[in-house]
């Protein structure tokens, strides 16, 4: 799952995803559009519930600072992104 949020001159990507072990990583790239400016932060969440737990708190953190959900991995309805996202609920489940 991926979301993007902007604001003016800024943005701030979410990316959960499970790495190579079966673990959950919650991925958080935040800086200025254009410009070579922010940072990347990775964390390692105990399941996929807290993971989303995390992008709740980051929706609610970025949308009272003003940003703007601009884009999301869930609302790409590509079928692509359809076998991506089912594939990603399937694995969850495991």
């Amino acid at each position: 799952m991926i979301i993007r949020w902007e604001s003016g001159h800024d943005y701030v990507l979410v990316h959960v995803h499970r790495d190579m072990f079966g673990d959950w990583i919650l991925s958080r790239a935040w800086g200025q559009i254009g410009t070579g400016y922010g940072g990347l932060r990775h964390a390692l969440a105990e399941s996929f519930d807290q993971a989303m737990t995390w992008v709740d708190s980051i929706d609610h953190i970025q949308t009272s600072r003003g940003f703007e959900r601009v884009w999301s991995s869930e609302d790409d309805d590509t079928p692509e992104a359809r076998h991506a996202l089912a594939q990603l609920n399937q694995l969850s489940e495991q």
